[in-house]
């Protein structure tokens, strides 16, 4: 069955941005379990043995990851189910629309010993307040990445590079996007993230689902424009797209997957390449007006030199966030009760699977 990974928050400009109020649809939900507990609880571990006892059975899964540690769950999403389970903390807090009808606490911090606990709290609240620090720090160094992206796009999304790549989604939409009927569905979800292992795209996610990929080569963040049109042709036309959003400006998009049609269309750029062989390929840099470039050459270069070292000065502190969170977890874990864990993991899989 099909496996495909999102995640649901950013690590943005702006500080963390989520989306996990999108997990699923609480009218078309089933059930959504949401875990409550600290670090080192098992929060990860058990979605993860959820999702293999799901694969087991055939159903598909759709993994949520942490944008900024990619190696941790944030969710899991059973659609096939209409069930979904999360991480409902700070900093992607959840709290029930219909509690006990849709959604449904699960208290994993119940499983710490807390009177051990008690005696650790020096070296908790240290490791925490350090930890805290680096994520501020994080986002001040995106913050002024940000906004130098920002001066090269207000330089060279000109009205007549737009007007040229309208024109351009007009043929894509022509030869790919056919008409099917009114009410196409969106679902939003970021396929990038700004991690502690650097600017990380998952990729396999539209390959999965797209055979036939568009590998807009994008350096300048210009591929927005295309995708907003291709977006509103296909939601007219009555299609379901998943709209992915750019970590580093969330309001603007940066891939665009249209499942239904086997069409995805993803940015490649220098911090994130496309690993595979497009279908086709768009140079939406080479549509840039080339003479503004040439008139304006040291101060684009500028821009992108310094954006890409603050962005990278980003995930080198967000990278040093993450060892100070596994420190963190290296103290709680000897005071979880992890057989505990794995009863609650059992219990909720009979709910689910019911076994």
């Amino acid at each position: 069955m099909a496996k495909i990974s999102y995640f649901l928050g950013a690590n943005t400009p702006g500080g963390f941005y989520s989306l996990m109020d999108k997990l699923l649809d609480p009218a078309k939900a089933r059930a959504i379990y949401i875990l409550k507990g600290g670090p080192g609880c098992g929060k990860s571990t058990l979605m993860k043995q959820l999702g293999a006892w799901a694969e087991e059975r055939g159903c598909a899964c759709e993994y949520i990851w942490c944008s900024g540690d990619p190696d941790s769950l944030d969710g899991l999403i059973l659609p096939d189910l209409a069930v979904a389970i999360a991480d409902g903390t700070a900093p992607h807090v959840i709290e029930p629309s219909y509690p006990a009808a849709v959604e449904s606490y699960v208290n994993l911090g119940e499983c710490y010993d807390r009177v051990a606990l008690r005696g650790e709290k020096p070296r908790i609240m240290e490791l925490m307040a350090a930890y805290q620090a680096q994520y501020r720090r994080a986002y001040r160094c995106l913050k002024g990445a940000g906004q130098l992206l920002e001066d090269n796009l207000e330089l060279l999304e000109t009205p007549e590079l737009r007007e040229k790549i309208r024109k351009r989604a007009k043929g894509i939409i022509a030869r790919e996007i056919p008409k099917r009927g009114p009410g196409g569905e969106v679902t939003e979800r970021f396929l990038s993230a700004v991690s502690c292992k650097g600017q990380v795209c998952l990729f396999e996610t539209a390959d999965t689902l797209c055979k036939r990929i568009y590998e807009l080569a994008d350096s300048y963040g210009l591929a927005h424009v295309l995708l907003e049109e291709l977006l509103g042709a296909a939601v007219e036309r009555g299609h379901r797209a998943v709209v992915c959003a750019d970590p580093m400006a969330p309001r603007r998009l940066q891939h665009l997957l249209l499942p239904d049609l086997g069409v995805g269309f993803v940015t490649s750029s220098p911090a994130a390449p496309y690993p595979g062989s497009p279908y086709r390929r768009v140079r939406l840099d080479a549509m840039a007006d080339q003479e503004l470039l040439r008139r304006h050459r040291a101060r684009v270069r500028f821009t992108r030199k310094v954006a890409a070292a603050l962005v990278e000065e980003g995930t080198q502190t967000l990278a040093r966030g993450k060892e100070l969170h596994d420190q963190l977890e290296a103290v709680y874990n000897p005071h979880v009760d992890f057989d505990r864990v794995h009863a609650v993991a059992e219990a909720l899989a009979g709910e689910i699977f019911g076994a």
